[in-house]
């Protein structure tokens, strides 16, 4: 269980400098190759921050341009702009984001984009969602939510509450450890109503239960699929020996454990390619970040598993 009552986490930075505000966030954000620039408004930035390691809510003003990568990280985020403009996961599902629209970050490392803009963000670590998904009898390893997906007027509605109580109570110096702990569980119940969650799809034979340690392992691979896991990853999650896991895989699914790692990874590159722009993307690009360094090695598989090559199915989409 995590602690219920972390230490709290306040910070307000501003300033003019242009150098320290892209620093101060690329720190704050563990980014990557973050760039920053000026543009025709006067700059300035504010990089505010409060709650603990379960949740945080954060405000950003940067009047400038911001550009870089954002780390597969530890947290579920869901932000808003109220100014300015901004684009998640530049140059693969692009997301161009709509003032006062929340919108959730991409579960897996993603390029961005903002210029001259205000942003409200709420972040929630994993392990407390995790917890209130188990509480509610879901499989925690299934806690992926459809990031792409627009919540409903009525989820809209309550998210926008839920953050009014949250904001009000973490903002509260004088509010106890207990209520500041609630605080995220509130949060971490809200975004399992806000969006709904990405289900994998089981081959039908993981659903008879003697074949639950497989299951087991299967979810992981699909909720893991961005990481790089190997065979050995996976017999040490099942408490198998690699052989036991290879002949178990083999006989429910009749391929070896990173044969289905690689099929899963090319559902999910297969994904993206149907809902991707074929005159700006690459399909090298995509497959690269899959893992998949061969080009023709990729393609070869990609047409064994789905019938035709990735570049047909890019310029059906």
């Amino acid at each position: 269980m995590t602690d219920p009552t972390p230490a709290s986490i306040r910070v307000d930075e501003r300033g003019d400098d242009l150098d320290a505000a892209k620093q101060t966030l690329a720190t704050a954000y563990a980014g990557i190759a973050w760039a920053a620039d000026t543009t025709d408004t006067p700059f300035s930035y504010r990089y505010a921050a409060a709650g603990d390691a379960s949740m945080t809510l954060r405000a950003v003003q940067f009047d400038g341009r911001l550009t870089g990568e954002m780390p597969q990280g530890d947290d579920f985020v869901v932000q808003w702009i109220t100014r300015g403009s901004g684009v998640l996961d530049v140059g693969r599902n692009e997301i161009h984001l709509t003032p006062g629209q929340p919108q959730m970050w991409p579960g897996h490392a993603f390029d961005f984009a903002f210029e001259d803009y205000d942003q409200r963000l709420v972040q929630v670590n994993r392990t407390a969602v995790d917890e209130i998904a188990a509480e509610r009898g879901l499989a925690v390893s299934r806690t992926n939510f459809d990031h792409t997906a627009r919540p409903d007027d009525g989820a809209m509605r309550q998210w926008r509450q839920t953050v009014q109580l949250i904001s009000a109570t973490t903002m509260d110096r004088n509010a106890s450890p207990l209520l500041q702990a609630e605080m995220s569980r509130l949060a971490a119940v809200s975004l399992l109503e806000l969006y709904p969650q990405a289900t994998a799809e089981m081959p039908a034979e993981l659903l008879l239960p003697q074949n639950a340690r497989i299951r087991m392992v299967a979810e992981y691979v699909h909720a893991h699929a961005h990481l790089p896991i190997t065979s050995t990853d996976l017999a040490t999650l099942a408490n198998l020996s690699l052989r036991a896991l290879q002949v178990a895989f083999n006989r429910v699914l009749g391929m070896s454990p990173n044969a289905y790692i690689r099929s899963v990874r090319l559902s999910r590159i297969r994904q993206e390619l149907l809902h991707a722009d074929p005159v700006t993307t690459n399909v090298s690009d995509i497959a690269r970040a899959w893992g998949f360094a061969h080009a023709g090695r990729f393609s070869a598989a990609y047409a064994q598993q789905y019938g035709e090559y990735p570049r047909d199915t890019l310029r059906s989409s």
